[in-house]
């Protein structure tokens, strides 16, 4: 492609783009793919000679957008906004073309020096205290533009790993490293984002998860107590994250608590403010900020709701030279005449090199301007509060957790897989995209505002949706109650299982862990070592290869090597958990046919005379329980789901 064809292409991608963003409310909001669809519309090899550029731009539809989520649209209310703008993909076109990579001031000025501008405005924009900008050379805080609020976290609890080891061997000098290092803990609430307990994984360091109050806020008195308990276990406390807006519910921890146990226990503070750091544009917002000034780092992502398309997460240090210390490398060919006299961002990051991502948030602000962003956010805050209507005027659905900015959380009264059946069906429909939560042990469903085109009738026409959704379940399950065959008296699997000690039962886990069910018999049965049928089923030992038994063997085999049904790790999982062992305790799963599961045990019970026919389902009636017996033990119990990602003994 030479500069001629570049200008055509790139003119053509700019319509397309600006045509895809102008239709959107147009396309599914969720693909409908399975895994693997790709594969069957792409070759085998990449190509041998060049391809034409039309047909490479006709494959973007016909192969990559059917199976693209599409997080701009008005639809698009799961996790939290990842949005874009104009003057954002232009900056970032921009950056592109430039591709300098920023490790050091020399190695490209104006990358630097536009970072540090930009994160002093946004610092000013969100209300940090002076601390936190490097406002004149001899400033020791400053902000750095990370990937991912992940790796923000990350940075700051290897940072404060460095500050605790160096200050505990001050006063020991002859402990080891990892000998402190095994001691360190960590602390953040039980509703922290998973990043942060990865970020223990990777340090190698224990990551407490501290509950929270029934406002699903952290505490000081917990986290005092937890502090309390692990000192006498010679444990050494040295790291707390904060979150403001948390995934589950954007709940807020209480900064004016936690910080001044972090100062006097001399813990590394941080700040995980990954969706609300932008609200706190609005000065309305910002008194989830109070106590901010406790705080060693703090991070929050312009590439959610700020409409800085992704990766961009500005993060902010009281003290860089703990960063320093951490991740300081200087070898003589990355020195330059002005080191130490200008910021070198290598020293603040994980990585050496770093895009100039300064460039796209630069665009932004600028093109918004303070008011406009403040515009965007009080209007998608708007939206939230009358989603939030909607669902308070419909008595058949409660909201478990206050709404906070553009975030609603809601479920279905009663029991959880209700909750959970309306959100599998809202989202297998493809028209609107939610992800669900836990918050003390109810399934609920997330409900954010997020694209900036959103406007009052695409929540009504989501609404909508969601009403009509919602009564079919309902009805469904009313009449399952009302179905006398299905309303049975419950009965424990626990006294099912002294009737006959050959009872088992398979446990399903869904998306969820709210929801386990147990298999039918219909699907599944399970057998004690007695015979040892399904050991010989699995290890191939019955001699007649044309018993029908070989059929459930290939079935068996077909299951655990089927990528329909099965992740690879949880083929995995499935294999462990099947495999033949020699402990008299062990239990296999043979998922079959009640017909043929059953009829197993048939030739025993001849013998035996025990020769009663279940009305039913036509088999012999044995000491493992009949189709029509555990239908009528089990349906009041349990729902079966085809849907299942992995399947375990119980």
């Amino acid at each position: 492609m030479d500069f001629d064809e570049y200008r055509k292409r790139g003119k053509f991608m700019v319509d397309y783009i600006a045509e895809y963003l102008e239709t959107i409310r147009e396309r599914q909001v969720y693909p409908n793919v399975q895994p693997g669809y790709l594969r069957n519309l792409t070759p085998d090899s990449a190509p041998v000679e060049p391809e034409c550029w039309d047909q490479i731009m006709e494959d973007v539809e016909n192969v990559i957008m059917p199976g693209i989520t599409h997080w701009q649209s008005p639809h698009m209310h799961a996790y939290f906004p990842a949005l874009n703008s104009f003057p954002s993909l232009l900056g970032d076109m921009l950056a592109d073309a430039i591709n300098c990579l920023g490790f050091t001031w020399a190695s490209s000025p104006a990358c630097t020096e536009l970072e540090i501008v930009v994160m002093n405005w946004l610092g000013k924009m969100i209300g940090l205290p002076d601390a936190f900008l490097h406002l004149h050379n001899e400033s020791k805080g400053g902000g750095v533009i990370q990937t991912t609020s992940s790796e923000a976290t990350f940075v700051c609890l290897l940072a404060a790993r460095t500050q605790a080891i160096r200050r505990i061997q001050e006063l020991d000098p002859q402990l080891e490293d990892a000998v402190i290092n095994s001691r360190l803990v960590a602390y953040c609430s039980d509703q922290a984002h998973s990043s942060v307990e990865k970020a223990g994984l990777i340090g190698l360091v224990k990551m407490r998860f501290v509950e929270s109050d029934d406002s699903l806020s952290l505490r000081g008195d917990q986290l005092q107590d937890a502090i309390a308990a692990d000192k006498k276990q010679k444990l050494i406390p040295f790291f707390v994250c904060a979150t403001l807006g948390t995934t589950g519910a954007c709940a807020f921890d209480n900064l004016e608590e936690l910080g001044p146990i972090c100062q006097a226990e001399g813990m590394w503070f941080h700040i995980d403010a990954a969706y609300a750091g932008t609200a706190f544009i609005c000065p309305e917002f910002r008194h989830w900020l109070s106590g901010v000034t406790y705080a060693d780092s703090i991070a929050f992502n312009p590439s959610k709701w700020m409409m800085v398309h992704f990766d961009c997460t500005a993060m902010w240090v009281k003290n860089s030279e703990h960063l320093h210390r951490t991740f300081n490398v200087d070898p003589l060919y990355l020195q330059h005449e002005n080191s130490g006299l200008a910021i070198d961002y290598m020293h603040w990051q994980i990585p050496l090199s770093k895009r100039f991502r300064a460039l796209k948030l630069w665009f932004v602000i600028r093109s918004y301007g303070i008011k406009g962003l403040q515009k965007h956010i009080r209007n998608g805050v708007h939206l939230a509060k009358k989603f939030e209507l909607m669902i308070v005027n419909d008595s058949r659905f409660e909201i478990p957790a206050a709404r906070h900015l553009g975030l609603v959380v809601f479920r279905l009264r009663g029991e959880n897989h209700l909750t959970e059946r309306l959100l599998k069906r809202l989202n297998s429909r493809g028209r609107i995209h939610c992800v669900p939560a836990s918050l003390k042990g109810k399934y609920v469903i997330r409900f954010t505002v997020t694209s900036q085109y959103t406007t009052i009738l695409d929540i009504t026409k989501d609404w909508s949706e969601i009403k009509e959704t919602a009564t079919e379940i309902i009805d469904e399950h009313n009449s399952n109650n009302n179905d006398l065959s299905y309303n049975k008296t419950k009965v424990s699997l626990a006294e099912i299982r002294k009737w006959n000690n050959n009872f088992g039962a398979s446990l399903l886990l869904a998306n969820s862990p709210m929801s386990p069910k147990v298999v039918n018999g219909s699907f599944a049965a399970l057998f004690d070592d007695g015979d040892d049928w399904s050991r010989k089923l699995l290890r191939s030992e019955l001699k007649d290869s044309s018993c029908k038994y070989t059929t459930i063997r290939r079935r068996i085999r077909g299951i655990l090597m089927s990528g329909k049904q099965f992740s690879l790790d949880s083929r995995m999982d499935l294999v462990q958990g099947m495999a033949p062992t020699s402990s008299k305790k062990s239990k296999d799963v043979i998922l079959e046919s009640s017909e043929d599961t059953l009829d197993m045990s048939n030739n025993k019970n001849e013998e035996n005379g025990l020769q009663e026919k279940c009305d039913k389902c036509s088999v012999i009636k044995s000491n493992l329980l009949c189709h029509a017996q555990l239908e009528s033990n089990l349906s009041p119990l349990i729902e079966t789901d085809n849907n299942t990602d992995l399947i375990k003994t119980v």
